[in-house]
């Protein structure tokens, strides 16, 4: 029998800083949130057609950039869907919507998670988005105001971010200087990925994988369309299940040919859509 001791094989390391943007937002911030998840599947068949169409004139537009609209202009008519919990029970509406999605940059030889902001993304053109979408994914870090404000607080003491986030739970305009997104949306499509269930770092957070061909069943017939799954992560101390159902089917609608009304085609020579769109609810 073989009395030598077994040699135990691991290596230690410290926490990468890049890191340290994630984990205080999940453990600060979603600390006491009440995670619940909704699932839904969306035909964006017209959205990829509307892809298509402004490709035509040279417009590189991404399913991120036309989300990133539906879900802005649906959380016009939620109002719930971008309200945070405040001490002593109050709670603070945000008024100015303000898209938050994740951007993985390199920092030196570790690739690490940032969070982009795009102000009004409800009133601005999907190729307006897409615009800044790749400035935030191909330019300087220095050049872009969001990623350089968090790569500098990265490397702040442990305790002076931990404040700030402190801060910013109970005092509406710190977190507005720091955390202004009103919703946030995490993509992981590019890498084949069906879905994600992101962190609930907002009230409303939205996890999507990629556009994939399936069968589904349109009028009796089955038919391969361009699905996508959903998943919306929403904090159950401020909205219902009904309510955040009813904003998550607005995104839908709007993703299945609703946005047509808000998608401005003039300035291609096409017939301009109607200024205003019917309620969506």
């Amino acid at each position: 029998m073989d009395n030598q001791k077994k040699a135990f094989n691991f290596t230690l390391g410290d926490l990468p800083r890049p890191r340290w943007n994630v984990l205080d937002l999940i453990q600060i911030i979603g600390r006491d949130s009440v995670p619940t998840y909704l699932f839904c599947d969306i035909d964006m068949t017209w959205a990829e057609e509307l892809r298509k169409k402004l490709k035509s004139y040279g417009q590189k537009v991404t399913v991120t950039a036309i989300l990133l609209k539906a879900i802005g202009i649906a959380q016009r008519s939620h109002p719930e869907s971008r309200t945070a919990v405040l001490p002593f029970g109050k709670t603070v509406t945000f008024n100015d919507i303000v898209a938050g999605f994740t951007v993985e940059r390199v920092i030196g030889q570790q690739p690490a998670v940032f969070f982009g902001a795009i102000e009004n993304p409800d009133t601005k053109s999907v190729e307006e988005i897409a615009g800044e979408l790749r400035q935030y994914a191909e330019s300087d870090m220095e050049t872009v105001h969001h990623l350089n404000l968090q790569n500098r607080f990265n490397g702040t003491p442990w305790w002076f971010r931990r404040f700030i986030l402190w801060a910013g739970l109970r005092f509406p305009n710190v977190r507005l200087h720091f955390m202004g997104a009103t919703f946030g949306l995490s993509s992981i499509g590019k890498w084949g990925m069906k879905a994600l269930i992101p962190p609930c770092v907002s009230t409303s957070t939205f996890g999507v994988g990629e556009v994939e061909e399936r069968a589904v069943v349109r009028e009796g017939r089955i038919e391969i369309r361009p699905m996508l799954t959903i998943i919306l992560n929403f904090d159950h101390r401020i909205i219902d299940g009904a309510p955040a159902a009813r904003f998550m089917n607005d995104v839908k609608k709007l993703l299945e040919g609703g946005l047509e009304n808000y998608v401005h085609m003039a300035a291609y020579g096409e017939e301009a859509p109607m200024e205003k769109a019917p309620s969506l609810t």
